[in-house]
């Protein structure tokens, strides 16, 4: 693989990963703030399709080459999977789990790519590192929604809640694997393109199951407005963009450090500003589940590398 980075100034390598880790590990939060008001899946259906046909218009107003039926396709299974059922479930979730909670949870993704990435027709066994780290992160998890007492102690995390996160991050590891080598060029316009399509698919899914009538529009407090555009101009357009860029201009290995940063970052957010529990169960578990996706991703460097 070539040396991309030195390509790349250091500065815009900086500023990009100040933007993913900060903005997106602080999407979480604004997600909690966001559904105090606003139903989470109307709520998520019109953070992305904002954002999503905004970036849309602005690409091929730029010259960007017309997409195929073929291209739209994939985006659609792309996008439902990652952003329609993997977030749209994050912002349910968070009706039942603290935000810092869910970003834990959400980080086993790593995980579940390892796994499926394995169990598929002609896939190869993960090396030993990578294995360790997957059931280190099935460790974690058992310790934050395991029994009182199963751990150092503290409050126990809502089951439901739990599950739905692992869901979502199941999705959104299926949507990660059937999306590889299928998306449109340039990078950023498949990316609107998913946003476009998730959001659709959140905002008929949220209608469907009732929540244009519970959406009271004179009940919608100034805090969930401020939060939703948050989440779409930094969450969606300034987050994913930065992140787009490093994939194209440095190592994987350093790109994809979001995974092990955001975590932690959205745990001391969910503490520091809206009072969530930081309580000794959830700094094993956040320590564990951190740790085993830093295995997987070491683990994986130094397959590309032959190591």
């Amino acid at each position: 693989m070539p040396d991309t980075t030195a390509r790349a100034p250091r500065s815009h390598v900086i500023a990009a990963l100040a933007a993913v880790y900060v903005v997106w590990g602080s999407t979480y939060l604004a997600i909690r703030y966001a559904i105090v008001s606003l139903p989470p899946f109307l709520m998520g259906g019109t953070r992305f399709a904002a954002a999503g046909a905004g970036m849309y218009l602005v690409l091929r107003r730029g010259g960007a080459p017309r997409p195929t039926a073929r291209e739209w396709w994939w985006s659609a299974v792309a996008g439902v999977l990652l952003l329609g059922i993997g977030n749209g479930s994050v912002a349910w979730a968070e009706q039942r789990v603290p935000s810092g909670t869910a970003a834990l949870i959400v980080a086993t993704v790593a995980l579940w790519i390892v796994m499926l990435d394995w169990l598929r027709p002609g896939g190869r066994r993960p090396p030993a590192l990578v294995l360790g780290g997957v059931l280190l992160g099935l460790v974690g998890v058992a310790t934050l929604v395991g029994p009182k007492g199963f751990s150092a102690g503290g409050s126990r995390v809502d089951l439901v809640g739990a599950l739905v996160l692992v869901g979502a991050s199941l999705a959104w590891a299926i949507g990660s694997l059937l999306a590889r080598g299928r998306m449109p060029r340039p990078m950023l316009l498949g990316a609107a393109m998913q946003m476009v399509c998730g959001g659709v698919w959140l905002l008929l899914f949220g209608l469907a199951i009732g929540e244009g009538a519970r959406l009271n529009l004179d009940a919608v407090g100034g805090r969930s407005l401020l939060a939703l555009g948050y989440l779409v101009v930094f969450g969606s357009l300034v987050g994913y963009s930065a992140y787009i860029w490093l994939v194209g201009h440095v190592a994987p290995a350093l790109a994809t450090t979001y995974a092990y940063v955001n975590p932690v970052l959205a745990v001391l957010l969910g503490w520091a500003i809206a009072g969530e529990p930081l309580d000794a169960r959830i700094a094993v578990a956040a320590a564990t589940i951190v740790g085993a996706v830093a295995l997987v991703s070491i683990g994986q460097a130094r397959k590309a590398r032959g190591a």
